[in-house]
């Protein structure tokens, strides 16, 4: 996944790959898991695809996986753009 100009390292259940392109993100409070969170809009076909923590990608339906220090991280920066209206994009690209 590319935020910005940054590559972060990601798991994801190839189950249920995104498909490549760019996505508008917001950060809005997952009534799942209780806090604040990254949501992916516009995937197509799907809908409350989130970024979270986590080790194991069968573990997800969808959501993206990084470390917790990552979901601290990203959730911040993006509450900080998402205060002041920038627009939040994310690239997915999948290496062969």
């Amino acid at each position: 996944m590319r935020a910005g100009e940054r590559d972060i390292a990601t798991l994801e259940n190839a189950d249920y790959i995104i498909p490549v392109g760019t996505y508008p993100v917001s950060v809005t409070f997952s009534p799942r898991f209780k806090r604040m969170l990254p949501l992916i809009g516009n995937v197509p076909g799907r809908s409350g695809i989130r970024i979270h923590r986590g080790t194991k990608p069968e573990h997800s339906k969808g959501c993206i996986l990084v470390s917790a220090a990552m979901e601290q991280e990203l959730t911040a920066k993006w509450l900080a753009l998402h205060a002041s209206n920038e627009p939040i994009k994310i690239t997915i690209e999948y290496e062969n």
